[in-house]
């Protein structure tokens, strides 16, 4: 790691995984984010959330996770991604996601931002750890996973937060992703979403095998605004957005559509931002940097 231009943390954890023994309900299909056979483009939903959990922000309402957890019972995401969350809501909606989800092995995986001040991680209100989080399911319970974090090399020195970013490889076959960039430093959050996109991804698609790569997350950046939010989206990726800050952008071999915005009624400052993902490995990815 020390060889690395850039400075982000790879690591490879033993992530907890729980298979619950349950009968598929008769109108679930029994399917896998990622699809056995790789000929055949695979079809999963995406759920974006920004819960503004910490206790400490004016748009924390306290009843974000009434409502995460409703949307989530409703959708049945494959994949969702969270951000300003506490530790504790990502054990919490793990166990939702794993009752939408029954005989899955679920995959939880979070990442703290940093705190510049004390050198530790940025606390939540009640004291657990503040950052981003990440919830999908696998195949089988034998599946390998990997989850990759950091900590943005460029930062705001204006603001404590260090912010973060994570992925997680399914099924080895897509690299899931989220972000919360800078939220009181524009140039600074394009300045970290360019080398999240262009540096820090395309560097584990080098080192462990290209994948197809989904990103979601709230990049405090706007489509049509300055800076914009597209100057830093890579040629020929796919992006589409909540309107305002939220986004999720793919790989060239991810077809993203039938985007929906999901009402939080007002326990958040966001909406959820639901997205379908058909993964087509027949098509070329944009290759490694």
């Amino acid at each position: 790691m020390a060889t690395r231009p850039y400075r982000f943390l790879r690591r490879t954890l033993a992530v907890v995984c729980l298979l619950v023994a349950a009968a598929l309900p008769a109108n679930r299909p029994a399917a896998s984010p990622v699809a056995a056979d790789a000929t055949q483009p695979t079809v999963l939903r995406m759920l974006q959330l920004n819960l503004c959990n910490s206790g400490r922000a004016g748009c924390y309402t306290g009843r974000a996770m009434t409502r995460a957890a409703e949307v989530i019972s409703i959708e049945a995401p494959d994949l969702v991604t969270l951000n300003e969350v506490c530790a504790g809501d990502l054990s919490a909606l793990h166990g939702v996601f794993q009752t939408v989800h029954p005989g899955r092995t679920v995959v939880a995986a979070f990442q703290a931002a940093g705190d510049r001040p004390s050198g530790d991680d940025t606390r939540c209100r009640n004291g657990q750890r503040f950052g981003i989080g990440l919830l999908t399911h696998l195949r089988t319970p034998a599946t390998p996973n990997t989850v990759y974090a950091g900590t943005h090399p460029t930062q705001d020195l204006a603001d404590p937060e260090e912010r973060a970013w994570l992925c997680v490889d399914v099924d080895g076959a897509l690299l899931a992703c989220t972000t919360h960039l800078s939220a009181t430093g524009y140039r600074v959050a394009l300045t970290q979403c360019a080398h999240l996109l262009d540096t820090i991804l395309p560097t584990i698609g080098r080192d462990a095998g290209y994948e197809p790569t989904v990103l979601g997350g709230d990049l405090n950046l706007r489509a049509g605004h300055d800076p914009d939010v597209r100057s830093c989206t890579p040629a020929g990726h796919q992006r589409v957005d909540d309107g305002r800050l939220q986004h999720v952008t793919a790989t060239t071999d991810i077809t993203l559509c039938c985007r929906r915005l999901v009402p939080m009624h007002g326990t958040t400052d966001h909406p959820g931002l639901l997205v379908t993902l058909a993964i087509d490995r027949s098509r070329p990815g944009r290759p490694p940097a």
